[in-house]
């Protein structure tokens, strides 16, 4: 549940909430052939596609750390299977059968899949993927996605050079064992192929900072790169030897532009396409050779409360902060909150509200007539304290706890967008103004890095935060809400959380219908407990010129099925 396009669990923090400091200038112009008739796809032309923020160039998926490199990867690279706009895993390259009990996969690829080289695809270059990642030597954050091969462990501490669970049927044919069923298997398993070739020479240890990787890298996607310029600009023309056939482009390039640069170049036609930070969305509806395309962001953002700890010995989270005990608490902090009045007034209007942690998106979404949506309610939110005992004692319009002591909650929250700090004290005035006296920890927002060190490590002044998560497209909760999950900042966990949890993938799981009333009962449990408030789910906003035709977003990517953009003639 925590990969944001293909398996970056390390990234869901910094790829979500990073600032984009972009460095570069203005626009090129390149030649472009025009359709005359404006309704049929011809091929031509180059397309500019704007990042904001300098690229680190880990040109690999098996390596790459940001939405910045992998906008490059979605380009030239394609994976073993492919995730629907509904978030279902369905075969690309490979088709696979499972055996009855869903432990052994054997996949087939397709054959005369061409590498950028003119290698040809085969299963040793997936199970060279495969070994890499698991080597103990691997730079990379992408082990999970291994983790579950039958032999991985030992392969992993260097006992053993052979990883027993993969084996080579024929040269398209491999088959994996993994060590026990899980219903999700193949939405988690790697599915991104290395050509062994290529790579032939280069120890595991040093393949991030190769050529292969850095200077060289080659796919077997419908664009090749063929210009590097480290931070600024990836040229890519069209690989004709694709094996979907030639991409209509004739070729894209990949801009890094300053966020104050991309509403200009949008209207100049210096750019293209390119995901729109939300402080130019308004410039941006104003332009009429420009398309706003919304989708979505598969993530979402959140308050949580500090129920507790990390026992690092223990390896689980511990529940032993006893501030936020009261549910009624919880609750009538939530009423208290005006999310969509805050959502309109200082993030454009670009967000959904949302009641759960599984995407509006996903099939396992609960429908919200089934749970609270918790509206903006002071009144609710003031009796509900009033009934768990939270009095203005004193008389000063602040409420005090139970037993009459005086009530201070700190909130932490990091530094980001230009409307940051007026945001911030909107939600603290909202839980002023039912009598509850939360306050700004340290008087300041924190910078991403120290607000999750802060958080990450329990720092005993933490006790509320707000925080956004990135997502994967298999609604397990799994990494984020068991007890033994690092990543449970709040360290709220229960029984019945855990029980559904491990259901929603054992073996009555393989009926999704099944598996869908689990997680609907999943989420009715954390719409009644209210571990954290659920803020919104954002929208992201992909801009892009008239003149390019054939863009589709959903809420994994605005870069799918490149080979159909094509270019027609404006007015």
């Amino acid at each position: 549940m925590l990969k944001f396009k293909i398996s970056g669990l390390l990234l869901v923090m910094t790829i979500i909430l990073s600032a984009c400091n972009g460095a570069g200038s203005g626009g090129d112009s390149y030649p472009v052939r025009y359709s005359k008739a404006e309704d049929k796809a011809i091929s031509g032309g180059t397309v500019t596609y704007a990042y904001t923020a300098p690229f680190q160039g880990l040109f690999d998926p098996a390596f790459f750390e940001g939405e910045d490199d992998s906008n490059v990867l979605d380009f030239i690279t394609e994976a073993m299977f492919t995730v629907k706009d509904d978030l279902t895993t369905v075969p690309n390259i490979a088709s696979w059968k499972e055996s009855d009990d869903h432990t052994v996969f054997t996949f087939n690829i397709r054959p005369g899949v061409r590498w950028h080289n003119g290698d040809e695809l085969t299963v040793e270059d997936w199970k060279f993927a495969l070994e890499t990642i698991a080597s103990p030597d691997y730079t990379g954050s992408r082990y999970y996605s291994v983790e579950m091969i039958k032999g991985v462990e030992a392969y992993h501490r260097g006992e053993t050079d052979q990883l027993s669970g993969v084996k080579v049927i024929d040269p398209y044919t491999l088959r994996i064992t993994v060590n026990s069923a899980r219903v999700n298997t193949i939405d988690n398993l790697w599915p991104y192929p290395m050509n062994k070739k290529y790579f032939s020479g280069v120890a595991v240890k040093d393949m991030a900072d190769s050529d292969q990787v850095r200077k060289r890298p080659i796919g077997i996607g419908p664009f090749e790169v063929k210009e590097i310029q480290p931070g600024q600009l990836v040229r890519m023309q069209r690989f004709d030897n694709y094996y979907k056939g030639k991409a209509l482009l004739d070729g894209i390039n990949y801009k890094v532009v300053k966020d104050s640069e991309i509403t200009g170049l949008l209207e100049t036609g210096g750019i293209d396409i390119g995901t729109a930070p939300r402080e130019t969305f308004a410039a941006l509806k104003e332009l009429d050779n420009i398309s706003l395309m919304q989708s979505p962001e598969l993530s979402y953002e959140y308050i949580g409360f500090k129920f507790g700890h990390w026992d690092e010995t223990a390896r689980r989270n511990v529940m032993d902060n006893p501030k936020f005990t009261d549910k009624r608490l919880r609750k009538a902090m939530y009423y208290a909150l005006d999310r969509e009045g805050i959502i309109n007034q200082y993030s454009y209007g670009l967000g959904k509200l949302i009641e759960t942690p599984i995407p509006s998106s996903s099939w396992a979404k609960i429908a919200d007539t089934e749970i609270d949506t918790y509206p903006y309610s002071p009144e609710k939110a003031e009796v509900l304290l009033d009934e768990a005992g939270y009095l203005d004692v004193d008389g000063d319009g602040m409420r005090e706890d139970p037993k009459g002591q005086k009530l201070v909650i700190h909130y932490d929250a990091m530094t980001g967008s230009s409307t940051t700090v007026e945001r911030t004290q909107a939600i603290l005035q909202n839980w002023r103004d039912v009598g509850l006296d939360v306050r700004l920890n340290g008087g300041a927002l924190k910078e991403l890095n120290l607000f999750y060190e802060a958080v990450e490590k329990d720092d005993p002044t933490v006790e509320l935060f707000n925080g956004v998560w990135g997502l994967a497209s298999d609604p397990d909760p799994s990494g984020l809400w068991r007890a033994t999950d690092l990543w449970n900042y709040s360290r709220w966990s229960s029984e019945q959380s855990e029980e559904l949890i491990r259901e929603g993938v054992g073996n009555k799981a393989y009926d999704k219908e099944y598996r869908k009333q689990i997680y609907y009962e999943w989420q009715k449990l954390i719409n009644e407990e209210v571990p954290m408030i659920f803020f919104a789910e954002r929208v992201n906003i992909t801009a892009v010129n008239k003149r390019l035709q054939g863009v589709h977003v959903d809420s994994m990517s605005n870069i799918i099925e490149p080979d159909k953009w094509w270019i027609k003639e404006m007015d």
